[in-house]
């Protein structure tokens, strides 16, 4: 009996897997992976082919573009396109991961004024060089960096050219500031915090970060992962966008 039951959920999902197709989107929630929220919505709509279009880190959220069945054909398109966040940033510490997650390296007073703040992120305006944090799923040699970051090593990391169109201190009660940022694909925004909190001489790590915008889709647009894995699945397919919409 056994058997049989797992010979006819094999066969449902043969059925279903990659009969369905579009752009989803989802507002992905504090400590969840891309990949995490990629493999439960796959497990639960068994759906074979699946990915994200720009990976958060667990402490971000907001918005997650999914490309389901023949929409992961389109990938290339939405990592290519720009991003707004939201975020906040402590001043006087600094990570060795660059945000929140990561163990303390540092502890610096804090001695710079509002104005010195605004000042210092109006300088990361425009075309920029990054130097890709040590923990991030970026390769190197085939290996990701965090794995190496992970077994205490360090290696020399390539910088890579992105840009800043808009970086706006929205408040500032120290020692947290809140921003708003606009940025091109590749943007490490934690690596944006640590520079920033270098330049000011206090050191700084990225304490909160929400995803807003990519391309044209905003997080208003998004479904609550909780809801999407609620749903029935007639329910669920009508939550998916046409792959035009990208296009």
């Amino acid at each position: 009996m056994f058997k049989a039951i797992c010979i006819a959920n094999a066969f449902v999902f043969f059925l279903l897997a990659g009969s369905v197709n579009g752009i989803l989107l989802v507002n992905k929630p504090e400590k969840w992976t891309s990949h995490d929220v990629v493999a439960k919505l796959r497990y639960r709509w068994a759906v074979k082919k699946i990915g994200h279009g720009g990976t958060l880190d667990p402490m971000a959220t907001g918005l997650l573009v999914l490309l389901i069945g023949n929409g992961t054909k389109i990938s290339q398109y939405i990592t290519n396109q720009d991003k707004i966040y939201e975020g906040t940033f402590c001043l006087g510490q600094e990570t060795d991961s660059y945000d929140r997650d990561g163990e303390i390296t540092a502890t610096h007073e804090v001695r710079v004024s509002g104005e010195e703040i605004v000042t210092c992120a109006e300088k990361f305006l425009g075309d920029q060089l990054q130097i890709p944090p040590m923990f991030s799923a970026k390769k190197v040699n085939g290996r990701p960096l965090y794995k190496l970051a992970r077994e205490g090593k360090a290696i020399e990391r390539k910088p890579c050219a992105v840009k800043i169109y808009d970086f706006s201190i929205q408040k500032i009660y120290s020692p947290y500031v809140d921003f708003r940022l606009s940025c091109s694909k590749g943007t490490y925004v934690r690596t944006l915090a640590h520079d920033m909190g270098q330049q000011l001489g206090c050191g700084a790590y990225l304490y909160q970060l929400r995803r807003v915008k990519t391309g044209n889709f905003t997080v208003e647009q998004a479904w609550p992962l909780e809801t999407l894995l609620a749903m029935d699945r007639e329910t669920f397919e009508h939550c998916l966008l046409p792959i035009t919409d990208i296009l």
